[in-house]
Order: structure tokens, then sequence, then C-alpha cells
């Protein structure tokens, strides 16, 4: 797989070569735009709102709208806010992840060694690995400079792209106003968190979204019909919360224990035979 960046991690003053690789490659299924009498292809155009006349690339500038007035920026005036063009990850820090809130995660990238670079990429990541601590810097990528995040995992180091606090939306906007939670209600709800506590693993999760549909397009170019999904059955509103958390409870004391009898009972059958 072809780097999609080189420079070198800078590293007090080490200077490690290295490649960038994106680390997601995210599944969509590509449908085109058609119009429906024949299937033709829609294409876009690019139009004067003003004269309803297609505009060539040539003619269009970028603008933005200051008190109903555009000014109008040109490749240069870009060039001059732009950061200075730098091929190193400048690592300023190290800090422990549980610092670095995960609404500021962007964009993941894994980091490979390039050449001469082996032997101090390696230092750096079982370093990184062995410290549990993860190297906090900055880096301009595709003319934008970006706070970053160095961390190993499983013996690879992992470049995250974070975002800018000014990015994140406030959150005290979207708190609820706080209602009275009464204390055998918190209890309960609290045992259940207990009872449903687990290892977290992605691979538990399947897209079957686009699996189904994957499936629906076969059987149409085949000519045939899959069955109807079933309807969304609309939730009732929540009339008693304490009995609600009381079933939930029962509910997961009931398959806590059935794995176990079931291991029993089978333990008990070796034994008879």
């Amino acid at each position: 797989m072809k780097s999609i960046w080189t420079g070198s991690i800078v590293f007090g003053l080490v200077n490690i070569p290295v490649k960038l690789f994106s680390a997601v490659n995210e599944r969509t299924l590509d449908f085109d735009m058609l119009d429906k009498t024949g299937n033709a292809h829609i294409r876009f155009k690019r139009v004067n709102e003003k004269t309803g006349k297609e505009v060539p690339w040539k003619n269009i500038v970028k603008g933005f709208n200051v008190n109903g007035k555009y000014v109008v920026l040109d490749d240069k005036d870009f060039e001059k806010a732009s950061p200075k063009q730098t091929k190193s990850i400048s690592l300023e820090s190290f800090v422990t992840l549980d610092q670095v809130d995960p609404i500021l995660y962007k964009n993941a990238y894994y980091l490979n060694p390039a050449k001469g670079g082996e032997r101090p990429f390696t230092l750096l990541e079982r370093s990184i690995s062995q410290s549990r601590y993860a190297g906090i810097g900055r880096f301009v990528f595709r003319n934008k400079e970006h706070p970053v995040l160095i961390r190993s995992a499983k013996g690879v180091l992992i470049l995250h792209t974070l975002h800018f606090i000014s990015e994140i939306r406030n959150p005290s906007v979207y708190q609820v106003k706080a209602t009275t939670v009464q204390k055998k209600e918190l209890a309960i709800a609290n045992s259940l968190i207990r009872n449903m506590e687990g290892v977290f693993k992605i691979t538990d999760f399947k897209d079957t979204y686009t699996a189904r549909l994957m499936q629906l397009i076969r059987a149409k170019a085949a000519g045939k019909k899959l069955p109807e999904p079933k309807k969304a059955v609309a939730e009732e509103p929540v009339s008693d919360l304490f009995e609600q958390l009381r079933l939930s409870l029962e509910g997961t004391k009931k398959t806590r224990t059935a794995p176990k009898k079931a291991a029993k009972s089978k333990a008990a059958k070796v034994r008879k035979s």
C-alpha cells in the first residue's frame, strides 16, 4: 500500500524517518444518481444563479461573506495563511491517555519506519508501549496544522489527528435539567450496570445494513423479491421506572446463571459416563 505522507518524527534530538498510512477504510456502496426515465446519468453543472448560464472552472473564485459583501481570495492569499510546510511530526510532551477526552479524536493513521528509521522507530514504539504514555505534538498535513497524539497498540504506532477545542460544541448547551432520582432507583440501576458488565469486542458488531442492502441488490438483479421488513413498534413511555429496572435486573440474573447451570449439568453427564 502506498503511503500518503513521508517525513519524520522529531523526538527530542532524535529524527525518525516515517511513512504515514490511512488506518480507516470506510466501506459504503457507491450509488449513481439516475433519471428514473431510462436510467440516464444525472450530470451537475456550475450555473450562475443570476444569468442561468454555465460557468467554466477558470471563472470560478472563492469568496467569504463579510457583512453581506464577498471578499474574494486567490491562491496567493491561501498560501499566506497556510502554516509553514514541514516534513516533521514534532512531539512536544508525553501524557497518559486518560487526559485526552475521546471527543477530541479525529482521524487515525498508521506509522511505519522509512528507510534508515527502523531502529529508532522500534525504540520509540517500545518506549511508548512500556510507559503507557502517548506522544502529543503538532503536524502540518494537507495545508493545515493539526494537534496530534501518537500511541502504541499491539506493536503498531498509531497517529490520531485531534480536533481544536474551538471545533467542539459547548456541552453545557445539551445538558438536561436535573430531575429527582430516588435512591432505590439509583441503587438498582447501578446493580443492573454491574450485571451487564462485559468485554468490548468490535468484532461483535456487524454492518448488517450494507449486507442486507447488497442482498437486496442481488435479488433485484436476479428478478427476485425479498420479504418486507418488519415495521418498528413505537416504545411506550416509561410509567413505572423502578419496576422496569427491577424486571431488567431479574432478566440479567437469569442470563448469567443459565450458562453456569448448563456447564454443571454437562460436567455431571461426563462424570456419569
